[in-house]
């Protein structure tokens, strides 16, 4: 069983629904309290004991390259100014020097070309890709679980939420077959099906463990549902020769790609950190109270 060394995190997307904001900030790079999206994810791929870190990037996303690296002269003045608790942060949150890959996808072409364009860069070893829209949150970490499973289970790894099953057409869904422990065999992978013909209301939620057989799968896989190569119907294909299965994630899955869970993202994690819950907790209570006041006196 060849260790998961590697993960690739799909960060050329545009951002779209975070417009104007995104126009000159990747949407990767707005914050979840005080750290950009992209650390909340790269921080779970750590904890999962990933090894390499292979961005694959877009126009304007230079930015994420920069965070990443070393800001001389912001250190310099940090050590100036005696901030030993901020260097301490920089220090922890930084990659040693070639833990850190980039690469482009020079078109729009859809999450399955973005996975292509790591090839080179993710060789002939399996590999975990992670989407940084996707915020988990949980006592061990989604990729930690998904990587101790695979140690078990082998092959290729989905994790999956349990979504409405009237919303089927929102996700990639699974279909459940033979159970696997903590995981279940998947028998089927459908992108955003229909409520009447989803085959379950097991949702792909951003995490995946895949072998490198996708990548000549990819090479030739036509164009799908939204004129993108889609790595779900890729990942189909591949599972004609090679073995799938789907671990449940046991904590909160937030979407930050949507305005939605990005804020319920920043509540959630904000109420998580001693340094500000309280502040924020009575925050909240209060403007909870006061939409109530407004609501009762609209009623009435």
């Amino acid at each position: 069983m060849r260790t998961i060394r590697k993960a690739v995190f799909p960060v050329a997307g545009l951002g779209t629904r975070f417009l104007p904001a995104t126009k000159s900030v990747p949407k990767e790079m707005l914050t979840i309290v005080d750290r950009p999206v992209i650390q909340y994810v790269v921080d779970e791929a750590w904890d999962a004991g990933i090894e390499h870190l292979i961005f694959v990037t877009g126009r304007n996303k230079g930015v994420i390259e920069d965070y990443f690296d070393v800001q001389t002269e912001l250190v310099d003045t940090l050590v100036s100014r005696g901030k030993t608790e901020q260097l301490t942060v920089l220090s922890a949150l930084q990659p040693k020097p070639g833990m850190a890959s980039f690469t482009r996808q020079q078109a729009p072409l859809g999450l399955g070309h973005a996975v292509w364009c790591a090839r080179e860069l993710v060789g002939d070893e399996p590999f975990a890709v992670l989407l940084p829209d996707m915020v988990m949150k949980a006592q061990k970490g989604c990729l930690a679980s998904m990587v101790e499973f695979y140690n078990v289970a082998g092959g290729n790894i989905l994790s999956v939420d349990v979504c409405d099953p009237n919303e089927t057409d929102r996700y990639g869904i699974v279909g459940k077959g033979q159970d696997m422990g903590k995981g279940f065999r998947v028998t089927d992978m459908v992108e955003k099906p229909k409520p009447a013909t989803a085959p379950s209301n097991y949702s792909i939620s951003g995490r995946y463990i895949l072998q490198p057989e996708i990548f000549n799968v990819l090479e030739t896989q036509e164009r799908g549902m939204g004129g993108e190569i889609q790595l779900t119907d890729a990942m189909r294909t591949l599972a004609m020769d090679q073995a799938f299965a789907a671990l449940p994630f046991d904590g909160t899955t937030f979407d930050c790609g949507s305005k939605e869970g990005f804020i319920e993202a920043n509540v959630a994690f904000a109420l998580d950190r001693s340094d500000v819950c309280d502040t924020v907790g009575r925050s909240i209570a209060r403007m909870l109270r006061q939409t109530h006041n407004d609501t009762l006196v609209k009623v009435a």
